[in-house]
């Protein structure tokens, strides 16, 4: 518009000059633009929550019958599903070697409703949108401290109100790709992967739901947040699903979450409070992550037989 104006006047500014002029200013415009563009990337709010925000818990009304392990959530059932962990014992001619492991069923409230026995050393339990099942990977998966029954990736059975069976169907059975016998793998049903954190280091194994091998490794930048190994999580690490932060893995010694990318770039951390009493075996299980957003920590020494705490870690 400011163009035309300036043609219409009575001037002796040639109209090839006023273009050449109007295109250097349309040029620097977009430079500038970048340049901030690049600028508020770097410095508009973040996804990560300072504080990580607690936003309900779920008291246990049932001792954990060896570890409580991970937990499930299925929308269409508002019920969360916490699983327990624990070997089972030798078999014999009087006993099966099934695992006495319970997985414990609470409404959305986080009301108790029941407890169940399925018969695994469950190591994760998650809802599996692709085929709309509970399921369950166990104890030692990829078979490394060798074979045992009851062993690898199984379906749970849910009744028409949302409540456990007791039975189950086999997916796989022990597949070596999982690499460490107690990995806490935790599912993607985009990219139809398990992600199965490794013990003594940095190193996630990608696992294809298809055909259970390997298909890549990814390293977390533990040099960045300044950790080792023995200061976070041993086994597990939680899938977010949200682009850019894909990846949460509690750093248990320094009381916060850490928060990583696809390809295991540390983004960022978000804080627990300092008077929370997170223990030693919180290394090792306790730790969950649900469809719906929560991050689960298990706190035993709240209440009679342990809390889980709900954190809300990503905006």
């Amino acid at each position: 518009m400011v163009m035309q104006c300036l043609l219409n006047k009575r001037t002796k500014i040639k109209p090839k000059f006023l273009y050449e002029q109007f295109e250097r200013i349309e040029m620097n415009y977009k430079i500038i633009l970048l340049v901030l563009t690049s600028i508020f990337s770097h410095t508009a709010v973040s996804d990560i929550k300072k504080d990580a925000e607690l936003v309900f818990k779920i008291v246990l009304k049932k001792a954990p019958t060896s570890r409580p392990q991970t937990v499930a959530y299925i929308p269409a059932e508002k019920k969360y599903y916490i699983a327990d962990g624990g070997l089972a014992p030798m078999g014999s001619a009087y006993e099966a070697p099934v695992s006495k492991s319970l997985i414990h069923t609470y409404d959305e409230q986080g009301q108790y409703l029941d407890s169940t026995k399925p018969g695994f050393d469950n190591r994760s339990i998650y809802f599996n949108k692709k085929t709309s099942k509970l399921e369950t990977v166990t104890y030692n998966v990829s078979s490394q401290a060798g074979f045992a029954p009851m062993t690898g990736i199984f379906s749970l059975e849910l009744n028409d109100k949302g409540m456990l069976t007791g039975k189950s169907d086999v997916i796989s059975n022990f597949a070596p790709a999982f690499g460490s016998a107690s990995t806490m793998p935790t599912f993607d049903h985009q990219e139809n992967v398990y992600y199965a954190k490794q013990e003594r280091g940095n190193k996630v194994l990608v696992v294809d739901a298809k055909n259970y091998q390997l298909k890549k490794t990814i390293e977390l930048d533990f040099k960045t947040p300044d950790v080792e190994h023995h200061d976070v999580a041993a086994s597990f690490i939680a899938y977010t699903g949200k682009k850019g932060y894909e990846f949460i893995l509690l750093d248990v010694d320094h009381k916060r979450f850490l928060i990583y990318d696809i390809a295991g770039k540390y983004i960022g951390f978000s804080k627990l409070a300092s008077s929370l009493k997170i223990r030693s075996k919180n290394h090792f299980n306790g730790l969950g992550y649900t469809n719906n957003g929560y991050y689960f920590l298990y706190i035993d020494s709240e209440n009679e037989h342990g809390t889980y705490h709900a954190y809300k870690v990503l905006d």
